[in-house]
């Protein structure tokens, strides 16, 4: 495939309005959603030899999730489309005021490699929702994934309107050449960092959904064993490759040998006595990456896990204790299973503590102090998280996922996801049988002075 020719060829058949009615836009929703149901066995199974997802993880963390914002799409995208009329001042009586939803243009969907087929078709969804055209990169490091993405693409639809490039640095690079409406990354910090410079050579907006190092709060009040319960699902799912994963806990030193012993418990319940033999386990995405995180493993801070098998390029659910903040593995998302456990003693002092660090994607808080919560919810700064849980707010449609600073900027999901693809006109409509005078020259403002100030008060 050519790009230059592809992205041209969107950009004229844009320019043809064909993508602009609802009807067209229903229709193409229509056609995604009965491929990817067509293709669920297909898709389970690519996010298999990917990743060693399980069937089961695969519906319910990808194409279950991907098929429920194709469904509200469908759902709402006429009432989103539609006009919103707001109120219109005095000032400018008479006048009918409103917002308009319209496409961008040509779209650049960039998505990584732990949630391949969710982090395509979620903002893919999104953007024919909102009457774009778009070119999708799926990531190279999920070949078997990547290959039937854009096989699924192809098939639902002509290459000027949503096309699929495949391929890996030199397709990128590619693609970050042309000059799109907008562009959509989600991946790492360092690459968001060089798509917004080249986003910014042609001032094209963009949205990036990046990462950091999510903290999970656990003070004294907290439900322990339920707490270890959520907090090693969403860990460890995906073997800790999430971005939302908890990076790291934050425990009361009062409770810190208890929830180390819940969570113990938690692994053996969840994963068996061997994790590495359990089927559902899924792996490392790739040698460059299993070494890595060994290397981040100190042993003698290992309170459960640790063990690998290079052949699968698996490593156990690994809980760290005794983490000090200047430990290796506190200094880079981590990205894989390995979790450390640090103490904290006054919960107070966590407000400067995480100030001074990168705003993180994803807070958790466990907690039953709801003054606590409260004050906690307004004062830290992150992207997006949950009380009492973890990772489960990407899951909603009803609330729009993002980060802030260093992990992101923008949010999808439900209405958050037709409106990032969109750009809100705002405009007056003025009516020609009426026209008030006061704001033409020459002013007269003793005739007028006191009405113009009762107008803009």
């Amino acid at each position: 495939m050519n790009i230059h020719e592809t992205v041209q060829a969107q950009r004229a058949y844009f320019n043809t309005r064909a993508t602009l009615p609802v009807s067209f836009r229903l229709e193409m929703l229509r056609k995604l959603r009965d491929a990817v149901d067509r293709r669920e066995r297909d898709l389970a199974d690519a996010l298999s030899a990917d990743l060693g997802k399980s069937a089961y993880e695969s519906f319910m963390c990808e194409i279950g999730l991907a098929r429920t914002e194709i469904t509200y799409m469908l759902r709402h995208t006429r009432r989103l489309a539609g006009e919103r009329t707001v109120r219109t001042p005095l000032a400018q009586f008479a006048a009918r005021s409103f917002r308009k939803h319209s496409p961008y243009g040509n779209t650049l969907i960039m998505s990584p490699w732990n949630y391949p087929v969710l982090l395509t078709l979620d903002p893919l969804a999104d953007t024919i929702a909102a009457g774009n055209t778009a070119v999708v990169k799926p990531s190279a490091y999920a070949p078997a994934a990547s290959a039937l993405l854009a096989e699924i693409i192809g098939d639902c639809f002509p290459a000027e309107y949503v096309a699929a490039v495949t391929g890996g640095r030199r397709e990128n690079a590619a693609l970050l050449e042309e000059k799109f409406d907008f562009i959509f990354f989600t991946g790492s910090q360092e690459v968001g960092k060089e798509v917004l410079r080249r986003a910014a050579e042609h001032l094209t907006p963009a949205v990036l959904e990046l990462g950091g190092k999510s903290p999970c709060i656990v003070d004294e009040t907290a439900r322990l064993p339920l707490a270890a319960r959520r907090i090693v699902f969403g860990k460890y799912l995906n073997c800790g490759q999430t971005c939302v994963a908890p990076d790291y806990i934050l425990c009361h030193s009062s409770v810190k040998d208890r929830l180390v012993d819940a969570l113990r418990r938690e692994i053996r319940r969840q994963y068996g006595a061997e994790p590495l033999n359990n089927p559902n386990y899924g792996r490392i995405v790739s040698e460059k990456h299993f070494r890595r995180l060994l290397g981040l493993i100190d042993p003698d801070k290992v309170a459960a896990g640790g063990q690998s098998r290079p052949e699968t390029l698996q490593i156990a659910p690994t809980i760290l204790e005794r983490v000090a903040g200047d430990d290796p593995v506190m200094q880079e998302e981590i990205f894989g299973p390995i979790l450390p456990v640090l103490t904290y003693d006054r919960f107070e002092d966590l407000y400067a503590a995480l100030a001074d660090r990168a705003k993180p994607l994803a807070l958790y808080l466990f907690s039953q102090d709801r003054a606590r919560v409260r004050e906690a919810m307004s004062r830290f700064r992150f992207g997006g998280g949950c009380v009492n849980d973890v990772v489960i707010h990407l899951a909603s449609s009803e609330l729009g996922f993002g980060g802030v600073g260093e992990s992101g900027m923008g949010a999808y999901h439900g209405r958050a996801g037709f409106e990032a693809f969109s750009h809100t006109k705002s405009i007056v409509d003025k009516k020609t049988w009426v026209d008030l005078p006061m704001r033409y020259q020459p002013y007269q403002e003793g005739r007028y002075g006191k009405l113009v100030r009762l107008f803009l008060r």
